[in-house]
C-alpha cells in the first residue's frame, strides 16, 4: 500500500493534466467554432449587402438612361421609357429577393438606410415615368439618391467594421442635349 500512496501524487498529476488538457482543447474548439461561424455570417451579410446594391444600381442606371432621353441627364446611352419598361420590371423582380436577404441578414441600421435608398429610387422612377423635362429637379433627385447611397454604404461599413471608403462622388461632364446636337 505504501508504494501506491507514493505514486498517488504522480497519478493525480496525470489525471489533472489530462482533464486540464481536455478543458483547454474543448474551450479552444468552441472559441474557434464561434469565430468561424461569425466569419461565415459576416461573409453572407456582405454578399447580401452587395447583391442589394447591385439590384438597386440596375434600376438607377435605367432611370439615368430614360432621364437622358428626356434631356435631363448626360448619360451617354439614352433609352425611351417604352424601351426601358421591360427592363424596369426585370430589375424590380431581381430587387425583391435581394431585399428579402437584406431583411434576414442585415443590421437594423443597414436595413433602414437601404429603405431610404430604395424610396429615393422609387421617386426617380416616378419622375421619369411622368415624362418630366426638368434638369434641376432631376439633379436634386440625383443628389438625394447619392446621399442615400452614401448612407447605405456607411451603415454597411459600420456593420462590418470596415474602414471608411470613397464617397464615389464625381461630376460627369455636361453633354449637349439632343436639341443642341
Amino acid at each position: 500500500m505504501s508504494v501506491f500512496i507514493q505514486q498517488l501524487p504522480a497519478l493525480l498529476g496525470v489525471v489533472i493534466g489530462a482533464l486540464g488538457s481536455h478543458v483547454v482543447v474543448v474551450r479552444g474548439d468552441r472559441v474557434r467554432f464561434r469565430r468561424e461561424r461569425a466569419a461565415r455570417w459576416e461573409e453572407r451579410r456582405l454578399a447580401a449587402y452587395i447583391d442589394y446594391a447591385r439590384a438597386l444600381k440596375k434600376s438607377i442606371t435605367l432611370t439615368y438612361q430614360v432621364s437622358a432621353h428626356l434631356d435631363n441627364d448626360p448619360h451617354p446611352h439614352p433609352l425611351s421609357l417604352q424601351e426601358a419598361e421591360p427592363l424596369f420590371a426585370e430589375a424590380m423582380v431581381a430587387r425583391d429577393p435581394a431585399w428579402e436577404a437584406l431583411l434576414l441578414l442585415g443590421s437594423p441600421q443597414v436595413v433602414e438606410q437601404a429603405r431610404s435608398w430604395v424610396l429615393t429610387l422609387i421617386e426617380m422612377e416616378q419622375f421619369v415615368r411622368q415624362d418630366a423635362r426638368d434638369p434641376a429637379a432631376w439633379r436634386a433627385l440625383l443628389e438625394r439618391q447619392r446621399a442615400s447611397r452614401d448612407g447605405y454604404y456607411t451603415a454597411v461599413r459600420d456593420d462590418l467594421a470596415l474602414p471608411p471608403g470613397h464617397s464615389a462622388r464625381w461630376s460627369p461632364p455636361v453633354l449637349p442635349t439632343s436639341s443642341q446636337r
